[in-house]
């Protein structure tokens, strides 16, 4: 099992955002993924569940997945989701049996304000591909993409595109897709597009945040 370093308060945190965020690398995909994981957590009292799911690519087949539950050690900040989630999911996504080539996560990724949302960090300290997900904005300004599937539109933010408000289906709310590390936009749109099936998540999200909020539930009274 791979050990990190997690700190348990703000200026920490801080330091190492700021130590890693160079580390991040926002290039094109060196070869298609056979191995996709996705990760999600969900919070009961003060701990957190993690779940990763393996799925082959890009057939979708759902191969395994595995569940890490430990303690929250780090307040609720914005922009500092990794330190909450980021020890369940790392752990996590260790107990898989194969090892993923790329790792789609719920939450950000280049478009963050410092530049390494938790899809970045992870994609760094794992030395994998990641893409960073979401459902909301956590920083930039866009103009809204076409009503059709695959339309999207640059967010923006400080000058540069950070990442993509993508439709996913036809006439639903958009996604907020950002390349996390050794990935970039383009690659990182198809990628999501691809993992798309009846709904507006992606497949292996979906898993993933299903899974974590059943497993929550099954401990909440």
């Amino acid at each position: 099992m791979k050990i990190f370093a997690w700190p348990t308060n703000i200026r920490d945190a801080k330091a190492i955002q700021i130590s890693l965020r160079d580390k991040v690398k926002i290039v094109p995909l060196k070869k298609a993924p056979r191995y996709i994981a996705s990760v999600d957590a969900s919070f009961f009292d003060d701990k957190v569940v993690a779940v990763a799911c393996l799925y082959g690519y890009p057939e979708l087949s759902h191969l395994e997945h595995e569940i890490a539950i430990g303690k929250t050690n780090f307040p609720y900040i914005p922009g500092y989701l990794t330190f909450r989630e980021g020890p369940a999911i790392t752990n996590a996504l260790d107990i898989l049996k194969i090892k993923p080539d790329l790792i789609l996560v719920d939450g950000q990724g280049f478009a963050h304000p410092k530049g390494i949302g938790i899809a970045s960090h992870i994609g760094v300290l794992l030395n994998i591909p990641t893409i960073g997900c979401a459902k909301s904005r956590l920083v930039g300004e866009y103009k809204e993409p076409g009503s059709r599937k695959g339309d999207w539109s640059p967010l923006k933010y400080n000058g540069r595109t950070v990442g993509a408000v993508l439709r996913t289906k036809d006439n639903v709310r958009p996604l907020f897709v950002s390349p996390g590390h050794k990935i970039d936009l383009k690659g990182s749109i198809e990628v999501v597009l691809r993992c798309v099936g009846k709904y507006r998540i992606p497949e292996p999200l979906r898993m993933a945040d299903s899974l974590s909020k059943k497993i929550r539930n099954e401990f909440v009274v």
